[in-house]
């Protein structure tokens, strides 16, 4: 199994998901978390019921809550709506002046495009569009090969649609190696620093236990295709 398990109980898992594998897919012989955690269960002779609570792109990397009975996903759900589950993030990006004001909240309206699987941003009048937001931070400057590159933390608000590729990219900041919505710069510096995978990291994750209430929270550390030091 790729997916690595970080905490498990009668009610929840918390698995680090590798970059490159769906959180769940409808298609035919394509592996996901969710099939696989759920072979898990079944080997394991365990309740097979697994509801997914939130999702990562496939390129990204990352921490997930999964719920184990429906009164947890419930919960969880709930916590999730009203932002008290967190999702905390860490992109590379090109620098870029905006990053000169340490913070930002970009609030942006998505629109998907089911036929090419890409998001963009859209008029707030667009009855189709869904509104998005999140805060970026800077975290610090690097530099690879000559060429120096950001790292942004980044808080999510909402769960849209390759939404912090999308509206880091319109707002100048591409993330490297993405190659659906990278500029021309921020592909010119993935090849140089030899970042090929998306350098979006779902780095913290913080929750109550949909049960005892309990705070958790976890920590991923950054790839070393990153170059953090």
């Amino acid at each position: 199994m790729k997916t690595v398990i970080i905490y498990e109980d009668k009610d929840i898992l918390v698995i680090h998901k590798p970059a490159g594998i769906a959180t769940q897919t409808a298609k035919l012989g394509q592996a996901d978390v969710e099939s696989e955690l759920k072979n898990y269960l079944k080997k394991t002779e365990q309740n097979t019921y697994l509801a997914v609570v939130h999702r990562l792109d496939q390129p990204v990397e990352g921490l997930l809550v999964f719920a184990r009975t429906p009164q947890a996903a419930a919960k969880l759900s709930k916590d999730l709506q009203n932002c008290s589950l967190k999702k905390y993030y860490h992109a590379l990006v090109p620098l870029h002046p905006a990053l000169d004001d340490q913070t930002g909240h970009l609030t942006d309206y998505l629109l998907k495009d089911g036929r090419t699987n890409l998001s963009r941003v859209v008029s707030p009048g667009d009855k189709n569009a869904k509104k998005a937001e999140l805060d970026w931070k800077f975290c610090g400057q690097y530099e690879y090969n000559g060429e120096g590159y950001a790292l942004v933390e980044i808080e999510l608000f909402t769960g849209r649609h390759h939404q912090i590729r999308v509206q880091m990219a319109h707002a100048q900041m591409p993330l490297l190696g993405d190659n659906k919505y990278a500029s021309r710069d921020s592909a010119r510096l993935s090849e140089i620093t030899g970042i090929c995978h998306t350098a979006l990291l779902a780095s913290r994750l913080i929750l109550k236990h949909p049960v005892s209430g309990k705070k958790m929270e976890y920590t991923l550390p950054f790839p070393e295709e990153w170059n953090i030091k």
